[in-house]
């Protein structure tokens, strides 16, 4: 009869991984290239999907052409707050400048039978899975929002016209701190409960 418990422990070790995943800055050189970047690329696309719509799609920002992304984000910021345009644009061109490679995420978003909620949430899923995988493979990343993911002229600059869009960015790299401390994790009583009838 198969030892259950050997069987198990390539599984548990993986899980022990999955479970130390957190959110990481500053980053530095290397991003993932080569055969580590399409690991991360191939774990986004095994997301799930209803319909099988492969909604996600994943623009890579990384090079030269960060800082041309940079700059156009200050040109965002100009469009929509013409009065902080000057602090914002150096704040994200600053961003762009330390961040080795940047990941936008987003949905193509198709109408008909499939919610579009249910699209967006499988772009997220990828967006998880690509944050896992930079994770396991010893990088780190974080999951970036705000303005700029919101902004149709940054969604149309990357190819996502409405009602398709970002759901966020991944940034991408090589942790400067490697001995950070883990933060406790949540505590699972108070996000879990069980249902039962009656």
């Amino acid at each position: 009869m198969p030892d259950i418990t050997l069987a198990r422990a390539p599984r548990l070790l993986a899980l022990d991984q999955l479970l130390s995943r957190r959110s990481v800055g500053p980053l530095q050189e290397p991003a993932p290239d080569g055969a580590d970047l399409d690991l991360i690329l191939d774990a986004g696309l095994r997301a799930p999907d209803h319909g099988r719509l492969r909604p996600w799609r994943f623009v890579v920002i990384r090079g030269e052409a960060r800082l041309v992304f940079g700059e156009k984000l200050g040109e965002a910021a100009a469009v929509r707050d013409p009065a902080t345009a000057a602090t914002l644009a150096e704040r994200y061109r600053a961003w762009v400048r330390r961040t080795p490679m940047l990941i936008a995420v987003g949905a193509v978003v198709r109408p008909g039978n499939i919610p579009e909620i249910e699209q967006l949430l499988a772009a997220g899923a990828a967006a998880m899975n690509m944050l896992n995988a930079l994770h396991m493979l010893g990088y780190g990343g974080m999951w970036v929002t705000g303005p700029n993911t919101y902004d149709p002229g940054v969604n149309r600059l990357l190819g996502f016209e409405s009602p398709s869009r970002l759901v966020g960015f991944l940034t991408a790299g090589t942790p400067v701190a490697t001995n950070a401390p883990i933060s406790a994790r949540p505590d699972r009583a108070a996000h879990v409960t069980e249902w039962t009838p009656g």
